[in-house]
């Protein structure tokens, strides 16, 4: 089985206890894919083979990563000189949907769980859109109106993904229910009040886009300094959220500080100036996650550099459990970056949708809960049942994760949940 976002529904989830094996119908199908397929449609047929999946000579377009389980890339025009960032990503078809040859040419499946530019860059299904942005984008007769008045967050989708690059359908879905969602500087200090100091703004058109680094994270310059970028595409409640918390979180010198700047676009419609985003220190030598192994590899970390980190991890959270009425529920190497004097720093506090198997126990079980309650493949006495129990123990559960928009809300937390009923 490769892997898919149908691989984690029947195999990884608790779903997979209610998930019988393929049916007869999709057995069949199987073994009719591997039939050798007539010459019309055999992928020995030249007219059926993809033209090149080698680097372009003078590209229009880079990829700095993917994300979306290997469904959205972060695409950069290098026919602009400098650009803003507006997080303006490709998206291409569910890579489960696509014919096992064209899979297996572009190697889609590996990109399931690759993320960096430099591994992404060496798969065929990048070279793949990157050629069908150059296509599309010499087609158009002004190909900096791409970008023009475009709303933040905005998408670039490949209706299809096609052998011929000429024969890709390539269109805009600008996303205006984004900015509807975004808020203004004075709606923050209405909501929040006065005891939360806001930052300065900046206007994005005076931040210069550098590289994008994770799906809400990207490297940015503003007046000749590097800053972290941070900013969300959809469910802008939980951008707003990590910037409130970081915003009163007493300071702490393992836990990341507090932001610099505000990030200000007039939206497309009405005169809203709205916050699309913040700014954070960057740390240059980046996460754990890619330092270790390449620390370890020349014999540059110790077991001493190693209890350092543990102990100064240990009270981040020891501290954020005193002073503060949050939980950090993504604590791995990803969120864990090194700073100029190589102390570990925790960064990442959007608490949003992170993968429960990357959350603590008792928040882990409770989205297995709601995992089984939503489920519509397994069997619906089973889901009523999950459903009435996470019901007794968050009534209306149901429209707390329907809204993208920010709430009221500043006690976000159903405690009372995580006494589960034993």
């Amino acid at each position: 089985m490769e892997l898919s976002q149908e691989s984690i529904h029947d195999v990884i989830h608790p779903t997979a206890a209610f998930s019988g094996p393929p049916s007869t119908t999709q057995l069949g199908s199987a073994v009719q894919d591997s039939h050798v397929a007539d010459w019309q449609n055999s992928s020995l047929n030249p007219k059926n083979r993809i033209d090149s999946l080698s680097p372009l000579d003078r590209p229009l377009w880079r990829i700095d990563g993917c994300t979306a389980f290997g469904s959205q890339f972060y695409a950069v025009p290098l026919f602009i000189d400098s650009m803003s960032p507006i997080r303006m990503d490709v998206f291409i078809p569910e890579p489960s949907k696509l014919s096992p040859e064209l899979r297996l040419a572009l190697d889609v499946d590996v990109a399931f769980h690759t993320t960096s530019a430099m591994r992404i860059s060496r798969l065929g299904i990048t070279q793949h859109v990157l050629r069908i942005l150059q296509h599309w984008t010499a087609r158009q007769q002004e190909p900096l109106q791409i970008f023009s008045n475009i709303p933040f967050g905005s998408r670039i989708v490949l209706r299809n993904m096609p052998m011929k690059v000429a024969d890709a359908e390539v269109t805009i879905a600008p996303t205006h229910y984004l900015e509807r969602q975004l808020l203004s500087v004075a709606s923050l200090e209405n909501a929040w009040g006065s005891d939360v100091e806001l930052p300065p703004t900046v206007d994005l058109g005076d931040v210069v886009y550098v590289s994008q680094l994770h799906d809400s994270v990207c490297l940015v310059r503003i007046g000749g300094k590097i800053w972290i970028f941070k900013a969300l595409t959809s469910y802008t409640k939980y951008l707003y959220h990590e910037l409130r918390q970081l915003l009163i979180i007493p300071p702490h010198p393992n836990i990341v500080s507090r932001p610099v700047h505000l990030v200000t676009k007039k939206c497309s419609f009405g005169s809203k100036v709205a916050v699309v985003g913040f700014t954070l220190e960057y740390h240059i030598h980046g996460s754990l996650r890619d330092l270790i192994p390449f620390l370890k590899l020349h014999n540059m970390v110790s077991l001493a550099d190693e209890t350092k980190w543990a102990i100064q991890l240990a009270s981040a959270l020891v501290h954020l459990r005193t002073t503060s009425s949050i939980f950090y529920p993504d604590l791995r190497l990803d969120n864990i970056v090194l700073s100029a004097s190589r102390d570990a720093v925790m960064v990442d506090f959007e608490q949003r949708g992170v993968w429960c198997e990357f959350a603590a126990p008792e928040v882990n079980a409770l989205e297995y809960v709601r995992l089984l309650a939503i489920d519509e493949e397994i069997p619906t006495e089973v889901s009523e049942k999950y459903s009435k129990l996470l019901t007794e123990m968050l009534p209306h559960w149901e429209a707390m994760g329907e809204s993208e928009e920010a709430g009221g809300m500043r006690g976000v937390y159903a405690w009372s949940c995580i006494v589960v009923h034993l």
